[in-house]
């Protein structure tokens, strides 16, 4: 493609500016859907580039639109903004400066590196045929910002529906640094969530027979969950259930009243998904009604399956092996168990969500991984990850317009 090396170049010029927007973001990290600090940031990164640009409302996104030098179809590039609510831990120069909060995920990184697309492709919009929607989004962290940006039309703010759409996610652990990953079809996992509180009567520790322990049924619940996925789930379509939070008692010789926990499910099909939400719920209240108890078990349906478009996912394998080279692309083995709000976005048009190595580690499978108080990406991986977004972005705009027109001069059967 004739843009190649001037995307290359201007890419590699703007390595130490992306890299100073990536730590201003770092060291103020928001979460959810309110990030006011870090849309303001965005906003002062993209001012003079012409884009038009639109702010949402039930949360602080960004939507900028770029137009190219001639019309044709759009396609969405995304980034998610928001940290953890994690304490730093990596004695980075540029740590978190906000107590509990970290851009443990790598959304620094991405900001960043959209920012760093809308900046290479501003400058070459003679090489676009078409526009360029790019999602700048709050709440990937459990808060489906992505939903609330759907809603608020971020798939039409060229005036169009965007007819492809592209994300990328940074890992700290598990790719070599430098190398990009995806797979077609399933890439990562639906996510629900199971919320389960046990009601029994409390009374004293040494005399649990005159009380109804919800504690030990719950405990045991917890245990029963996890047989129940191994003997009730087929092992080739996988199901996870894990419980993140337990909560009962105030000491140890009171028997309390209610015992609560939370669990997330993971699953990668749909039968699965339908299945393991009704039948945990299920088990929850026949273990209550055995011992006597009374039980409000309920499942919250969360993210859908993440699935790649398989054309669109060779498409991204083609762009990495021609702009960075074979040595920078893996393809995907397995699917990840993680959830993905992007799922949203793929639900709805075709496109690619894809990984990238960012680890800083010696050893990249040692290395902390996502989430990790101690997780440090490489500032290297943000002139590949901008670079890459302006790739896809020029590429899948010539090949949409292609197909657009095929479709325009073919004879009506």
């Amino acid at each position: 493609m004739g843009h190649n090396v001037a995307l290359r170049d201007d890419a590699r010029e703007m390595v130490p500016e992306l890299a100073e927007l990536r730590h201003r973001l770092h060291r103020r990290p928001e979460l959810g859907l309110h990030l006011p600090e870090t849309q303001e940031t965005v906003l002062a990164a993209l001012d003079g580039l012409g884009l038009e640009i639109s702010l949402g409302t039930a949360l602080s996104s960004v939507t900028a639109v770029l137009r190219g030098s001639t019309p044709g179809p759009a396609v969405l590039l995304r980034a998610d903004m928001d940290a953890l609510p994690v304490a730093e831990a990596t004695g980075e120069d540029f740590a978190s400066t906000v107590d509990g909060a970290m851009h443990a995920c790598g959304h620094d990184l991405h900001t960043a590196m959209l920012v760093g697309a809308a900046r290479l492709l501003a400058a070459h919009r003679d090489s676009l045929v078409g526009d360029v929607v790019f999602m700048f989004q709050p709440g990937e962290e459990g808060w489906d910002g992505a939903g609330h940006m759907l809603a608020e039309g971020v798939l039409d703010a060229a005036g169009q529906r965007v007819s492809s759409a592209y994300g990328m996610h940074v890992m700290s652990s598990g790719i070599p640094l430098g190398v990009f990953t995806t797979r077609p079809g399933t890439l990562m996992a639906a996510s629900d969530g199971l919320h389960v509180t046990v009601r029994g009567s409390g009374g004293h520790g040494s005399a649990p027979h005159l009380a109804r322990d919800p504690i030990a049924i719950a405990a045991q619940m917890v245990g029963d969950l996890q047989t129940l996925v191994t003997r009730r789930f087929d092992v080739f379509d996988p199901v996870v259930i894990t419980v993140g939070s337990f909560h009962a008692g105030t000491k140890r010789n009171v028997i309390p009243d209610e015992a609560t926990f939370e669990a997330t499910i993971r699953t990668f099909s749909e039968r699965a998904r339908e299945r393991i939400r009704s039948e945990a719920v299920h088990l929850c209240e026949r273990v209550a009604a055995a011992y006597g108890l009374e039980v409000d078990a309920v499942a919250v349906t969360e993210y859908p399956v993440t699935v790649n478009d398989a054309a669109h996912a060779q498409f991204v394998a083609n762009t990495v092996a021609d702009v960075f080279g074979d040595e920078h692309y893996e393809p995907m083995q397995f699917p990840l168990a993680g959830a993905e709000d992007f799922s949203r976005v793929l639900a709805a048009v075709p496109g690619c969500y894809l990984m990238l190595g960012a680890s800083s580690a010696p050893d990249y499978l040692t290395a902390e991984n996502n989430h990790s108080s101690r997780a440090r990406f490489d500032d290297g991986v943000l002139r590949l990850g901008a670079q890459m977004h302006a790739e896809l972005a020029v590429r899948a705009l010539r090949r949409d317009a292609a197909v657009a027109s095929d479709h325009l001069t073919s004879p009506v059967p």
